[in-house]
């Protein structure tokens, strides 16, 4: 098992069993919630290597949950991939501007969530 802790905000289960079972597969230890709350709280608690967010779930949206993530010190350098069904250019320039690394459209071939979050981590010289 990887050293590597990946947390997953999503709140469909389905989609967020896949992603889950994804990183595994790859090596991964991944920690999953299914709201933008709790992956603030969860981030503070186990300071993951990577975190892989839904825009858009219930209690506080992904953009939220980004934006709370990087005003704390604790969490601010923790690189963030946001990941929507939609493709609206404006979406994904909001959550670039939020800090996020990256941006991923669903639905993905999970091969390419491996090689996005590998790139992430070899950027930010976690891998």
């Amino acid at each position: 098992m990887s050293e590597h802790k990946i947390l997953v905000a999503e709140d469909e289960r389905d989609i967020r069993d896949l992603i889950v079972i994804t990183l595994q597969i790859a090596g991964f230890n991944v920690i999953d919630v299914p709201n933008g709350e709790e992956a603030v709280k969860k981030a503070l608690e186990i300071m993951p290597d990577l975190i892989l967010m839904d825009v858009r779930m219930p209690k506080m949206t992904g953009f939220e949950a980004c934006k709370a993530l990087k005003r704390e010190e604790k969490t601010q350098d923790i690189p963030v991939i946001f990941l929507s069904a939609k493709g609206q250019d404006n979406e994904i320039n909001t959550g670039l501007d939020l800090g996020a690394d990256d941006y991923f459209l669903k639905p993905f071939a999970p091969d390419d969530l491996i090689v996005r979050v590998n790139k992430i981590l070899t950027k930010y010289g976690k891998l």
